[in-house]
């Protein structure tokens, strides 16, 4: 099996969830973000596939964190 990798990333003032370099969604909250993520990685998990999941730290100058 596969690696599948995602990344939790700002897009202006809010959140999407890249999935092998493609953006996914569009998200107010970078928690909403990583929900979405989480799913798709444990379908992946179960498919048998390696998983990296990032998620940024809070960064002070972004509002929604």
């Amino acid at each position: 099996m596969g690696l599948a990798q995602y990344a939790i990333v700002a897009v202006g003032d809010h959140w999407s969830a890249l999935h092998d370099g493609n953006a996914h969604g569009d998200y107010a909250t970078k928690e909403a973000a990583f929900e979405s993520a989480a799913s798709a990685a444990t379908l992946a998990i179960k498919q048998g596939h390696e998983v990296h999941l990032s998620v940024p730290g809070n960064d002070p100058d972004r509002s929604n964190n």
